[in-house]
């Protein structure tokens, strides 16, 4: 079909000839000049043809690439990205063309072009190779030029010649770097075809006339045409493409395969059809108007077509039959010759003739529809004479032909449906005489069932067009049509993919259903289903179940199960229906019943649970070793919640119940996936062939005995997380019952509590104890800290305190009760022995000192949420809550939408609001900082048990100090202003202090003191790191006291204190000393940017 824009107007009922003019041309004064505007508010409108082209091409070329331009490319697209959702538009569009220059710099640096001598073999085509690698991401770069907006209204000149470009360039590179992925996959013997048949794609998609999109002309149509001067190509670019087409396969062929190209009658075929298959296509293609710069004459094209396609045809077919008929299926041809050759010419060049006459419209009148019968007969009763079939059942093949003929001619059923039976019987007859009688066994089963479902297949493949003509009260007949052959055609590649042991097993390297069939079949089943659905052939309950069917076939390629295809159709079916069958986007309402939404729901949980054996197996062949049952469980329920999502996405939206026990079913999954807990035998193995798997002695074999540990107290730590899921769902109502409030707390600590002591503090029961207690207690301050009641206030403190003193009393003790035990058993006077329990008791401190640094620092990010809510609440008060001047309330004056959000908050919030805790909860900033402190200095002293006091670390941890709170008890003045002072101080000290920590330890020599000797070695080290690591101090100094205060001081003094800072990084013996000379160096052009920053803001303010 022609593109929409050049249809002629009889074929566009949405354009009226009075009102296409107007309605594209809404400037009474058009601009003479047609390439120098832009269509306003227009983009670029062929990204889905230049994404066809180039992202295949941009994916092979990173393949090629590796890691280094991938990194590349991540890394310079977000900073494009960053540049543009900072809404600086040139900047972005130069982030974009740098990150595809530096991406093929590291593609050249990658790959190589040593790399690519020892693959092509030759320094030309290296350098060939490289140059079109750099063609294909200039044109990226091209195609993401155009996507700029603002480049199209400063320089609309230039998108018209960057999009001119991009077409004239396209059909050259995109079908070059096609060829080359494909050869590579698949080898160099039919490389001239592949570029052959990637050259017709691209030159259909670019070469075809296609209107620009950034042209302001008003493009007036004549006889529902387009003027030439609004194509995006011009003739010279149509005449080289038109060129490339036809010459460029067939120079490739002769320069790679020059050394046999007159060795075979084969091989001279090659050439012929090189030329003469794309020539046809051309001739095609000119029926859309591709040879407009030759012509404009219709007479003269269609002469064109008429001759040219005629003398092209002729070699085609005879080289058809030197190349393929006769190379590949001799061994059918039943004819001696030369009459096979005469019958196998008049069969395939009366079928041809008769084929380009019907589409290109030449059947008219009678003498030509005489003509056209009488091709029909003759090659239907010439092809079954070179296929076998005896004198007495020609008239079956010439009577087959006919009908099909007149149904052509006629548009008759009942002639379709006799060429049907026909046919069918003349495949039957073919396959009975060729293969019934071979005793061979293909996937599991005889050629003659096979056969018989190729015979059923064909059938159904044929009768289907004619039955889609049926009217739209039989409609149900296509459709039962097209699902039965769907399910043969699933069962047939499932069978040959599947239960053949050169796949299940993978032994053997020979092939007999490759992968490619199967996505082949796919695509096409699915293409015939949408355009079936567009023509409104089939409902919507074909569709449905055809695309499950089709989709279906798509999991043999990655499981090799022999139920895999049938579990994913009752996987897709189960899953589908919300995307498919209910598709009436214009109600407002749930298109689904709440009834039918629990059936979906239940349906789905049926069918993967009939799935488990496909589940188990994909996860055996993933893992290597039968899954656990907690892993299995855990999969069947993430498949389940993840199957509902389009039913509560699409039709139940607006139902928060559905939405929340969505969340958890997922959620559920997800903690069965990571925790597997134990499970009951009866709850799995409902399946023998589970049950086996999991009764072999293969693993015993294999990975010996091991020793088994409790798992029960994962379930623990799944309730728990449940239970807070559900509490923040608002499933459980805790926000507005006190005592449910208290009870969950309590559960949620008690849970986590036994879970860790079980989990990491066995054999300890007293200090089990303790650590449920705090867990408790975390619980219980957390919960009421965020949903406080009214008495949370007066205990909370008490609550915290209780945990803070928990800590040293819990750390201590572990190391007694671990000592006391091994005294207990007499065991305390092996060396061995005593360094396994110091080191046992150090590992266990340390886990207790990560846990309470957890505590900590959960509660400190708590309370600094709390006191920012509160401080919200304030401001939110003063701004909108004031006293009106009349004396009425304020609320009289408020927005619809603000009344609407006092009302609701008004009905939601616990009577206990954040106003009166912070009139009663004036402790919280306290404790908040406690924690903090708490948690930084746990974190320090983990810092130095783990790495040895990494320099590192202090940058990871310094952070932690942003949640300290302005708190008149502590810490005095401190505010949100003042809130990068302390990761600041903090870095500068921690890295002073370990400094000369560092040089103390070079000059002290244990026993032996100080080695200070005057003029020595060591004296000359300490005097040196010492005096350059003073000389950091101004920078620092400096730049603490700007981030306290935020004044502006002396443009030059960071600058002056700057120099100081090079002989430390430069000199230095010690590498903290080094780091604080590049911090000093940061430090100073931070401040010098940031009070420059400053003063220019104030002179635009002012």
């Amino acid at each position: 079909m022609l593109p929409p824009e050049l249809q002629p107007l009889q074929y566009r009922p949405y354009i009226s000839p009075a009102s296409s003019s107007s309605s594209l041309n809404p400037n009474p004064n058009p601009n003479p000049n047609p390439r120098s505007g832009v269509l306003k508010g227009l983009g670029f409108a062929h990204n889905g043809r230049v994404a066809i082209a180039l992202i295949p091409c941009a994916a092979f070329l990173v393949d090629l690439g590796g890691t280094p331009v991938v990194a590349v490319l991540i890394l310079g697209l977000m900073c494009s990205y960053i540049l543009d959702s900072l809404n600086y538009k040139p900047g972005a569009f130069f982030g974009v063309w740098f990150s595809l220059i530096f991406a093929q710099i590291a593609f050249f640096l990658g790959f190589g072009f040593k790399s690519s001598s020892s693959v092509f073999h030759s320094t030309s085509l290296s350098i060939l190779s490289s140059l079109l690698c750099s063609q294909t991401t200039f044109l990226i770069g091209v195609w993401s030029s155009l996507q700029f907006k603002w480049l199209q209204l400063q320089n609309p000149s230039t998108l018209l010649a960057l999009e001119r470009l991009l077409f004239a360039s396209l059909p050259l590179v995109s079908s070059s770097i096609f060829t080359w992925a494909t050869v590579s996959a698949l080898g160099m013997s039919n490389s001239s075809y592949y570029l052959m048949s990637f050259n017709c794609i691209f030159y259909w998609l670019f070469s075809l006339p296609r209107p620009s999109s950034f042209n302001s002309s008003s493009p007036r149509y004549h006889g529902g045409q387009l003027p030439h001067h609004l194509f995006i190509l011009g003739p010279l670019e149509s005449c080289f493409h038109l060129l490339h087409l036809l010459f460029f396969p067939l120079l490739f062929h002769i320069s790679s395969h020059y050394s046999i190209l007159f060795s075979s009658s084969s091989s001279l075929a090659d050439l012929f059809l090189l030329f003469f298959l794309p020539f046809l296509f051309l001739l095609y293609a000119s029926t859309r108007n591709s040879l407009w710069w030759l012509t404009t004459n219709p007479t003269h094209l269609h002469s064109i077509r008429i001759v040219n396609g005629a003398i092209a045809l002729l070699v085609v077919v005879v080289c058809l039959e030197v190349r393929v008929i006769f190379h590949s299926f001799g061994r059918y041809i039943h004819l001696p010759p030369p009459f096979s050759y005469i019958l196998v010419t008049v069969t395939m060049l009366g079928g041809a003739a008769a084929v380009g006459a019907f589409a290109l419209g030449i059947i008219a009148d009678a003498l030509s529809s005489l003509a056209f019968v009488t091709l029909a007969v003759v090659a239907s009763a010439a092809g079954a004479l070179v296929v076998g079939f005896p004198i007495w059942l020609l008239p079956l093949p010439a009577a087959s032909g006919f009908y099909l003929a007149r149904f052509f001619i006629k548009k008759s059923l009942p002639s379709y449906f006799a060429f049907v039976v026909l046919g069918s019987l003349m495949v039957m007859w073919f396959v009975m005489h060729n293969f019934w009688d071979l005793n061979i066994w293909l996937a599991g089963m005889s050629l003659k069932s096979f056969c018989k479902l190729i015979v059923a297949g064909v059938f159904l493949a044929v009768a289907t067009p004619g039955l889609a003509l049926f009217p739209p009260k039989l409609k149900f007949l296509t459709e039962a049509a097209l699902i039965s052959h769907a399910v043969l055609l699933c069962h047939i590649e499932n069978r040959f993919f599947n239960y053949s042991s050169i796949y299940y097993y993978g032994l053997e390297d020979d092939v007999m259903y490759p992968s490619y069939m199967v996505i082949l079949t796919t695509s096409l089943g699915l293409a015939l289903v949408r355009r079936l659905t567009l023509d409104s052939r089939i409902g919507s309950k074909a569709v449905w179940i055809l695309t499950c069917l089709y989709a279906s076939k798509l999991a043999m390629l990655f499981i090799t199960s022999k139920s895999v295809v049938w579990v994913s159709a009752v996987l897709l079916l189960a899953v589908s229906p919300p995307l498919l069958l209910y598709k009436d986007k214009s109600k407002t309402a749930s298109k689904m019943k709440r009834w039918q939404g629990y059936m979906h729901a239940f349906v789905v949980a049926l069918a993967v649970w009939f799935c488990r054996e496909a589940i188990f197996e994909s996860l055996q062949w993933w893992y290597g070793r039968p899954p656990p049952d907690g892993l299995l469980l855990g999969f069947c329920i993430l498949l389940i919640g993840v199957a509902c999502i389009p039913i509560v996405a699409l039709h139940f939206s607006h139902v928060l119940i559905a939405k929340r026990c969505l969340v958890l079913v997922v959620a559920t999954g997800f903690l069965f996936i990571l925790l597997q807990p134990p499970i009951p035998f009866s709850w799995t193995y409902h399946s023998d062939l589970i049950r086996a798997a999991h009764q072999t002695g293969d693993d015993i074999s294999i990975y010996g005995f091991m020793a088994a540990r409790p798992t029960w107290p994962s379930w623990l730590l799944i309730v728990a997380i449940l239970l807070t899921l559900a509490a923040t769902t608002s499933l459980i109502p805790i926000k507005y019952i006190v005592e449910l409030r208290t009870f969950y707390s309590i559960a949620i600590g008690i849970a986590v509590g036994v879970y860790i002591s079980f989990e990491f503090f066995p054999q300890a029961v007293i200090l089990q104890a303790l650590i449920v207690l705090t867990m408790i207690c975390t619980s219980v301050f957390v919960v009421f800290t965020h949903l406080p009641s009214a008495s949370s206030t007066r205990g909370l403190p008490w609550v915290f305190a209780l945990l803070v003193a928990l800590f040293p009393v819990t750390y201590l003790l572990e190391g007694q009760v671990r000592i006391k035990s091994l005294i207990d058993g007499g065991d305390i006077t092996e060396e061995e022995r005593r360094l396994t329990t110091i080191l046992a008791v150090e590992g266990l401190r340390t886990s207790l000192l990560g846990l309470y640094a957890a505590i900590f620092m959960l509660i400190a990010l708590e309370v600094k949420f709390e006191l920012t809510a509160l401080v919200r609440e304030k401001a939110l008060e003063r701004g909108v809550y004031k006293p009106s001047q009349s004396g009425q309330s304020s609320s009289a004056n408020f927005p619809a939408k603000m009344r609407f959000l006092q009302q609701r908050r008004a009905s939601m919030v616990p009577t206990f609001t954040i106003r009166r805790m912070a009139a009663e909860g004036s402790w919280m900033p306290a404790v908040g900082n406690v924690a903090t402190v708490l948690c930084f200095a746990i974190c320090l002293i983990l810092n130095v048990n783990l790495t040895g006091g990494s320099n590192r670390a202090i940058f990871l941890l310094a952070p932690i100090l942003l949640l300290l709170n302005q708190d008149s008890d502590f810490v005095a003045g401190f505010g949100d202003k003042q809130r990068y002072f302390p990761v600041v101080v903090v870095i500068s000290s921690y890295l002073v202090l370990t400094a000369l920590h560092s040089i103390w330890e070079e000059v002290w020599h244990g026993n032996a003191g100080w080695g200070l000797e005057i003029g020595g070695p060591d004296w000359f080290f300490s005097v040196k790191n010492v005096a350059l690591l003073i000389l950091t101090f101004p920078s620092h100094i400096l730049f603490n006291q700007f981030v306290w205060s935020y004044a502006k001081q002396k443009d030059m003094a960071p600058l002056l204190t700057l120099p100081l800072n090079l002989p430390a990084i430069i000199i230095t013996d010690v590498i903290k000393v080094k780091i604080l000379g590049l911090l000093g160096v940061i430090y100073s052009l931070a401040q010098y940017l940031i009070s420059r920053q400053q003063y220019i803001s104030g002179l635009k303010y002012i």
